[in-house]
């Protein structure tokens, strides 16, 4: 099974993706320009601030490589830019957990405060949700791409329906209630 499989490139859920992408690597863009603009230490842990978080040099590095790749999932769309969205997201609510039980200790490298642990997982969350849309819930609409795949037998019945009612006419409902078949 190959990604690009699942959703057809003109589905509107990239549209979800690519906005999600773009909005959040630009932001992390931003952060990590603004911290390179102060002329942060690239390993320095005196509390530096950009924006009202916590900064340094290596930070810096990181949201600009990081906002890079958002935006590059931007720019390619579709399931590329719902699995970025997806993997950077979860990658940010780890980076949050972990650095709760690492504040004010030597390893806390990248100079992480509270301000940071929140913003962590409030992006992370944002971006989480950006990749999900469309792909995890129990309510997508049957025309949904992920819906399809999981439900291939009754969508191949669906489509001999339409393909039915566009050539012979309305398509006849068999049986009553809940489960009916067209036929």
């Amino acid at each position: 099974m190959k990604l690009s499989d699942e959703l057809p490139l003109d589905h509107r859920l990239a549209t979800v993706y690519r906005i999600g992408a773009g909005l959040c690597g630009v932001i992390l863009l931003v952060f990590g320009i603004l911290g390179f603009t102060n002329r942060l230490g690239f390993f320095d842990t005196n509390g530096s601030q950009v924006a009202g978080l916590s900064t340094n040099g290596l930070l810096s590095l990181i949201s600009v490589v990081v906002g890079l790749v958002l935006i590059a999932g931007a720019v390619i769309g579709g399931n590329v830019a719902s699995m970025v969205n997806m993997t950077v997201g979860s990658l940010f609510l780890l980076s949050g957990f972990v650095h709760i039980f690492i504040l004010d200790k030597g390893a806390n490298i990248l100079d992480f405060g509270m301000s940071n642990v929140i913003f962590s997982f409030v992006m992370g969350l944002l971006i989480l949700t950006f990749g999900m849309y469309g792909r995890v819930t129990g309510g997508l609409p049957h025309d949904n791409p992920y819906w399809r795949r999981r439900h291939p037998e009754q969508a191949a019945r669906e489509d001999a329906a339409r393909r039915g009612a566009a050539v012979g006419g309305p398509p006849r409902v068999t049986g009553g209630g809940v489960g009916q078949t067209l036929r």
